[in-house]
């Protein structure tokens, strides 16, 4: 009866405890934003700016390739750089910032309802910055008909490839919707 008594004790006391829920947060990539941010996004085909970084910092480029996105509409895609959504590009464009030197957490995520089923909607990386240099960071968004489910792909071209790419692509400029 002692030990029922003591196990009864014990377990009254212990689940408030467990019934408490500590404060935690949802689990996401270090370098996306908040979900509820979204873009309002322009692009301008007659512009392909390619920069040197401005001293004492590094220039890091999005793109976006839909050249295997065969369905319509095209995602908007999203950038986050270290927590916060940074810009957002559309079929086939790009734009870049500045950063300092130093780590630095990414996240690309669709932010548009593409109409049918879909795989990966997002992507993250991490890179660590240095003074004068340039990076590259692409989204590969593909579709088709007879292969569902649509799909990005977050990944690092080599960078002759990206100026390439670039030299086709629209300069996209957007705004934070409010």
């Amino acid at each position: 009866m002692k030990l029922f008594c003591s196990l009864l004790m014990l377990l009254l006391f212990t689940i408030p405890a467990v019934a408490q829920s500590p404060n935690l947060e949802q689990a996401a990539a270090p370098g996306c934003g908040k979900d509820n941010t979204k873009f309002d996004v322009q692009t301008t085909k007659s512009k392909h700016p390619f920069l040197k970084p401005e001293a004492g910092k590094a220039l890091v480029y999005f793109l976006q390739d839909d050249t295997d996105f065969a369905s319509r509409p095209r995602p908007s895609t999203r950038f986050g750089l270290d927590g916060a959504w940074i810009g957002a590009t559309n079929s086939n464009s790009y734009f870049y910032v500045s950063v300092d030197p130093g780590e630095h957490h990414l996240c690309a995520a669709w932010q548009s309802f593409v109409g049918f089923p879909t795989g990966h909607k997002s992507g993250a990386a991490s890179f660590m910055a240095a003074e004068g240099s340039s990076y590259f960071f692409l989204v590969r968004n593909r579709s088709n008909h007879d292969n569902f489910p649509a799909s990005m792909r977050f990944e690092t071209p080599n960078p002759d490839e990206a100026q390439l790419l670039m030299s086709k692509f629209a300069w996209s400029t957007s705004h934070a919707k409010k």
